[in-house]
């Protein structure tokens, strides 16, 4: 029988997708704002977004949020929402712009990577090529410990099993702050940013891969979710497991791709909707969300 709590629908609207991959991606600050509310009306409650430029740190990165998030925090005070990290070159670097943001506007989560991967796509030859995204311990810690100083929930982005290693010692520690949640970022055919299939990271989206993560973390208490980067979700059999065994669904732009569909976030949205409504679960308010990932009192 499907486990009747509410379903957290989280957006990631852009990401670092660009309009020749999607259109659709709402990027600069104007069509974020617009974007987020429409998203917010339609039903999620929680959103992820870039600021349109990854390259900005600091004050720059921090007015660029701000001038997207401003308006819809003027019509949506209780708002989910939060920021990534920044193309820094120290952690420092990477999140000073959070602190400034949170002093601005109300923020209740942040974002940590706890771990490294490579991240990259076909080159030329069809070999796999690109880089190693690094988040050595220490930037682990700096992360963790800025969310707990700034009363943050953590997001915490499981590209590989190895980074739910690193989150489970924090846990067992009793070091893991208030409001964490981990996301189950399984590896599409096309990865985070290819087009065409043959280099992807972490688990593929299947039954027993979204299985042996669930084992991981049997007994934590932790809530989760499930995304599909550089593929589709809904095609995968992760989504519907996820739903029917008290999961949630990070869907949008950031991550979805496919050869021969542009969707927007709302489509997607609708169609996350769709899926939970069949299961029989509600689709989680703000209120619901903050209660389910025990967010720290502000």
């Amino acid at each position: 029988m499907a486990d009747e709590n509410p379903v957290i629908i989280e957006v990631a609207m852009n990401g670092e997708t660009r309009p020749e991959r999607n259109p659709n991606v709402p990027l600069e600050p104007e069509a974020i704002a617009e974007e987020a509310l429409a998203l917010f009306d339609a039903g999620t409650s929680l959103i992820h977004a870039h600021s349109g430029d990854i390259r900005l740190t600091g004050q720059a990165a921090a007015d660029r949020y701000l001038a997207a998030w401003r308006p819809v925090l003027a019509e949506r005070p209780d708002a989910l929402w939060y920021p990534t990290l920044a193309g820094g070159a120290t952690q420092a670097e990477m999140c000073d712009h959070v602190e400034i943001i949170a002093k601005e506007v109300p923020l209740r989560m942040g974002v940590v990577d706890p771990g490294s991967t490579n991240i990259g796509s076909p080159g030329d030859d069809d070999i796999p090529a690109g880089f190693v995204y690094t988040n050595s311990y220490d930037d682990v810690r700096y992360s963790f410990e800025l969310c707990e100083r700034l009363k943050l929930g953590p997001s915490l982005a499981i590209y590989e099993p190895g980074f739910l290693q690193t989150t489970l010692s924090y846990h067992r520690a009793g070091r893991l702050p208030a409001g964490s949640m981990v996301k189950f970022y399984f590896g599409g055919p096309c990865g985070l940013f290819g087009t065409t299939p043959g280099c992807t990271f972490g688990l593929s989206p299947t039954e027993h891969a979204l299985a042996a993560y669930q084992d991981m973390v049997e007994g934590t208490g932790l809530p989760w979710s499930v995304s599909v980067w550089g593929g589709d979700l809904m095609e995968t059999p992760v989504a519907r497991q996820a739903v029917e065994r008290g999961g949630h669904l990070h869907i949008g732009l950031e991550e979805y791709w496919h050869p021969e569909r542009q969707p927007t976030n709302l489509e997607l949205l609708e169609q996350a909707k769709q899926l939970c409504a069949e299961i029989g679960r509600p689709v989680a308010s703000f209120a619901e969300t903050e209660r389910i990932l025990a967010l720290p009192a502000r």
